[in-house]
């Protein structure tokens, strides 16, 4: 772009190369704005739609991200990736109308398993039940706590996570075929003796019940 700025198809071509790469290496923000500005040029450019709504998808903009499949799609109806990718983000744009395992944590959809893990025990140790007296509370304490630990649950294990980030939910038993239920949904005194912090970290609860 720097040695032919007079020719307007390079620097299209190659913005186009690196919206791409910002996609593919999880910098959504850099990867939208850089598709938009080669959809501003060329509206229909299918790669910069996929580009951009993959990058959509990473920033839970799942509208927007569908609108853009959908767009590429218009243009491109034989294309598996978009297929694949409008229905993703459909899943997803359900999924987040229910429980958010990322949300409930408090991370982005791109988080390593540490900042995971962390989020997880500092969560876990300002819901723990014990710490409320108040009726009310605890009752609110011990349904944060549970969904805590789902979320722990769902996004440390590889396998669960990707069936999350696909659009569904591993511990929902109307998405399970013949599953066993989500066993998060059990009564708090269920937890009794629970060690949330079970993954290496040096902390014990002992929880009391009437």
């Amino acid at each position: 772009m720097k040695t032919e700025p007079s020719i307007a198809e390079y620097t299209v071509r190659s913005k186009e190369r690196i919206c791409h790469c910002f996609s593919k290496d999880e910098k959504p923000v850099e990867a939208i704005r850089v598709c938009s500005e080669v959809l501003q040029i060329e509206p229909d450019n299918v790669n910069a739609l996929k580009d951009r709504a993959e990058a959509y998808l990473i920033e839970e903009m799942y509208d927007e991200a569908i609108q853009d499949y959908e767009a590429a799609q218009e243009h491109n109806e034989n294309d598996q990736q978009i297929r694949v990718g409008l229905e993703k983000a459909q899943r997803l744009l359900k999924q987040s109308q229910k429980r958010d395992y990322y949300k409930i944590l408090g991370v982005k959809r791109n988080a390593k398993k540490q900042e995971i893990i962390k989020a997880y025990r500092k969560l876990a140790l300002q819901w723990h039940p014990d710490n409320f007296q108040n009726e009310e509370e605890k009752k609110k304490a011990e349904k944060n706590f549970i969904d805590i630990a789902a979320a722990k649950e769902v996004l440390s294990d590889p396998e669960m996570r990707k069936k999350f980030d696909d659009g569904e939910d591993p511990l929902d038993a109307e998405s399970q075929q013949g599953g066993g239920g989500n066993p998060f949904l059990r009564s708090w005194k269920s937890w009794q003796g629970f060690n949330p912090f079970s993954s290496g970290g040096p902390f014990r609860f002992k929880f009391h019940f009437n």
